[in-house]
């Protein structure tokens, strides 16, 4: 691999577009641009080695210690569902195993007859941060956003009434394809569409509990990891996954997560 680019032409492209990447066996993160990856070590210092994306078998674009998901977090989501807005964020967590990248394929596990789709913006936390106070800034510790469906077995969550199994099957979280350094994620829109027909069309901005309140919250109450995810919540409209579907969740900015369903 050559040598690291020298800071000053790393900080030209402060604005990054994140991948991580199987190559030849070998796993690895760069920065695209255009359909190409410029290989990076862990700190993002650009290399001038580069290979073309579809050389590559793209990733999930973080590799959390946990996946952090707010429940209920847009209201016509949770009158759909026939439950109350929260007073406060409704936290639980996804298990990171239930990660999957662009392209990997949703499995209906046999436990399940309603598995249902989930478009959400997705935070990737930057450095580690705890107890974040009201006058601290907070982007400081993102490191970007990505799309992700919490893709979840309803009938199962109905059941357990408590949300970890239903929300963790393998495969139940296609993230992806890219994380975006930079964004103003205040007011862009979310779409999900199952074979073509959206399904879920909604803005950030109907979100009860906005990007920065949710970090400074949930820092107050666990150490978040530089990698770790934050799915910031669903606009109304989600409908059932079944075998051959294809379903796409694309967000303003960010681009489209595409997963097969079998």
């Amino acid at each position: 691999m050559s040598a690291k680019c020298p800071m000053w032409y790393r900080k030209l492209y402060s604005k990054m577009k994140i991948c991580r990447f199987r190559k030849d066996g070998e796993i690895g993160q760069g920065i695209v641009e255009g359909g190409e990856i410029l290989v990076c070590d862990e700190n993002l210092d650009k290399t001038l080695e580069v290979f073309r994306i579809n050389e590559t078998e793209l990733l999930p674009p973080a590799s959390p210690s946990k996946i952090v998901c707010v429940g209920r977090n847009y209201a016509d989501h949770a009158k759909e569902l026939g439950n109350d807005v929260p007073v406060e964020p409704l936290l639980f967590l996804k298990a990171p195993s239930a990660l999957i990248g662009h392209n990997d394929a949703i499995v209906i596990p046999s436990q399940s007859g309603q598995v249902e789709h989930e478009g959400e913006l997705a935070v990737v936390i930057g450095q580690t941060c705890k107890n974040i106070s009201d006058d601290e800034e907070v982007l400081k510790y993102i490191l970007g956003y990505t799309c992700l469906n919490d893709v979840t077995a309803r009938d199962v969550q109905r059941n357990d009434v408590q949300f970890t199994r239903g929300k963790s099957f393998d495969t139940f979280c296609p993230i992806g394809p890219f994380i975006e350094t930079e964004l103003d994620v205040s007011d862009i829109r979310v779409t999900t569409r199952v074979n073509g027909e959206v399904k879920q069309n909604g803005r950030t901005s109907q979100m009860v509990f906005p990007v920065e309140f949710l970090i400074r919250y949930i820092s107050k109450m666990m150490t978040l990891n530089k990698g770790d995810i934050i799915a910031t919540g669903t606009p109304s409209g989600v409908s059932r996954l079944r075998s051959g579907d294809v379903c796409e969740i694309e967000i303003e900015g960010l681009g489209i997560l595409s997963n097969p369903v079998e």
